[in-house]
């Protein structure tokens, strides 16, 4: 048989690997849980239309046909009809606006949801990217209305998850599409979005060559290039950031009500997630679509990485003749989060398999003794497994040994009681299936932070 080449950009995880993807996916699942959100699950395909309206993605969709395909089925040409085509959703928003209004006579606003489900993009795979992969996502969801300080309640959930994931440090930046727009208008620019699609280059290619774009394409005058990228350079913890904007020509309503919007979520964030939040006024990608607070977070040491967590506030998500949607949400591109923890060794499982004990086997004819302490351990929430043959207790012991499972039952023989042995240590003991528990942090697989002590991650 010939040798089965990798696809490119569908990762498929090793089974220590797959663990730590799952005690992601559990940790996100946890702490949203604890906020109140409920999780929903949207199916994998949406109208070929209905994808396309979030912008020039043509490339990246996937479209969904038959092998064997009927005329009607076939994929619609340039200006036909792609009500009836089918493609996978690239991303969790699309679904959700659907979703709303499709159930909106069924769920109670504001939605607090959370989505953890896998996506599709048929963009170049890379460092991180792939064309299949897990998405996180977090949405409060109001029918025409939505409270501000939902935007600081969400982000203060995802900085819990990260929190609690086996990442270094990391840190929110914020911005406010209200500011941003306010301070390029007192600097006499009627079309700020030009000069977001400016700004939002600066990591790629740097002041200088921004400054000509700003010049070039937004028709800054040298001193106006000169303010936005001082803007663009306002970093703080605190509501400090306000006092530079004003210095450098920053005036008028809509300025001042985006340094109070900004200010109160940083204020809120630090008093429930101290020391991860920043206001940063860099941040331009996603504002012509945001109206509100937008985030990125960065994990220090990974800033190649990219965003991990991205979002921000979106006063129509969805609309019909009744009503609208606003939200807030964010997203966690998981797989690839995922990726770097398992590249850059920076969390580990502390073994491969989840079974905590193996269920030796003396003889084919006394297995059902051995399924008999099997059946009682995991009647505890003890997860283990029964040898698969009844060979020498010898390799039995290696076989456990090599899958990473400390310990190995033995089952007593003609009135004996049954022992344990710790693979690790070598002691062994007399125990009974129905009382004998092993130490906490053996009973379960851990996923532990690549410098952490044997203790687990919370």
């Amino acid at each position: 048989m010939a040798k089965i080449a990798a696809l490119s950009g569908f990762p498929e995880w090793l089974p220590a690997e797959r663990l730590v993807e799952q005690h992601v996916i559990d940790v996100f699942r946890e702490v949203a849980e604890l906020h109140g959100f409920s999780g929903i699950e949207t199916r994998a395909v949406e109208p070929l239309d209905q994808l396309l309206r979030k912008g020039e993605i043509d490339k990246e969709v996937y479209v969904l046909r038959r092998l064997h395909a009927e005329e009607e089925d076939r994929e619609p040409s340039v200006g036909e009809d792609r009500s009836r085509t089918l493609g996978l959703h690239f991303d969790l928003t699309v679904p959700l606006a659907r979703y709303v209004l499709e159930h909106q006579n069924d769920l109670a606003f504001p939605l607090r949801r959370f989505q953890i489900q896998k996506v599709w993009r048929g963009e170049r795979p890379q460092d991180g990217r792939f064309r299949e992969f897990y998405q996180a996502d977090l949405d409060v969801v109001g029918q025409d209305t939505l409270p501000g300080h939902i935007e600081a309640e969400v982000a203060v959930v995802m900085a819990e998850v990260l929190e609690r994931l086996p990442v270094p440090s990391f840190t929110v930046h914020a911005n406010t599409r209200r500011l941003s727009e306010g301070f390029f208008r007192s600097l006499g620019f009627e079309d700020h979005t030009a000069v977001l699609r400016s700004l939002d280059k600066l990591p790629k290619i740097g002041a200088d060559a921004v400054r000509e774009l700003l010049i070039g394409e937004a028709g800054a005058t040298p001193e106006q290039a000169r303010a936005c990228l001082d803007f663009a350079s306002i970093r703080s913890r605190d509501a400090s950031f306000a006092e530079r904007v004003r210095e450098i020509g920053g005036s008028g309503e809509m300025v001042e009500q985006g340094i109070a919007d900004l200010t109160a979520v940083l204020e809120r964030v630090e008093a429930a997630v101290p020391g991860v939040i920043m206001a940063d006024l860099s941040i331009a990608r996603g504002l012509d679509y945001y109206t509100g607070t937008v985030f990125e977070t960065f994990v220090s040491g990974h800033e190649s990485l990219g965003s991990v967590c991205s979002g921000g506030r979106y006063d129509s998500l969805a609309a019909d003749n009744r009503h609208t949607y606003p939200g807030v949400g964010l997203s966690i591109g998981l797989s690839r989060l995922v990726s770097r923890l398992l590249s850059a060794d920076l969390a580990t499982a502390t073994r491969s398999v989840p079974t905590c004990v193996l269920v030796s086997v003396p003889a084919e004819e006394h297995r059902h003794l051995s399924d008999a302490a099997a059946r009682a351990l995991r009647g505890r929430g003890i997860p283990c497994e029964v040898a698969p043959s009844a060979a020498k207790f010898g390799k039995q012991i290696r076989y456990a040994d090599r899958r990473g499972i400390p310990f190995i039952w033995f089952p007593g023989l003609d009135g004996a009681a049954d022992e344990v042995k710790d693979i690790r240590s070598g002691a062994q003991s007399a125990a009974d299936a129905a009382t004998w528990d092993p130490p906490a942090e053996d009973r379960h697989v851990r996923v532990l932070a690549a410098d952490s002590d044997p203790g687990p991650l919370a």
